[in-house]
């Protein structure tokens, strides 16, 4: 059976995800979540909510044991991006794009 949690909009660009999501592919839950409390990484907090989220879903939805699910899959997607000027020399301006995520884990459970 496989249960889905999806955190949109997250504040973080996806390319700084992306490294913490390959950390925790195939992983059991309470494993998954060891590896990233102790990640430096910001993008860890928002990944680790989302993976809570899962397996309360598979918990609570489908009654499913915690000690048998597994991240079968972990992705990120691009969600909207703010564009913001920065002033620079000469009168001139830069764009800065503020990217955002979305994060999508899937757990399989027995």
């Amino acid at each position: 059976m496989e249960v889905k949690a999806i955190a949109r909009y997250v504040h973080i660009s996806p390319r700084k995800v992306r490294p913490v999501m390959a950390l925790i592919k195939g992983k059991g839950i309470d494993e998954a979540l060891a590896v990233l409390r102790f990640s430096p990484n910001r993008a860890s907090r928002a990944v680790a909510k989302v993976v809570k989220s899962a397996a309360a879903n598979a918990e609570n939805n489908l009654e499913l044991a915690r000690d048998t699910l597994r991240v079968s899959q972990a992705f990120v997607d691009s969600g909207p991006s703010q564009s913001r000027m920065q002033a620079r020399a000469r009168g001139r301006a830069d764009v800065i794009k503020k990217r955002s995520s979305h994060i999508t884990i899937v757990v399989q459970g027995e």
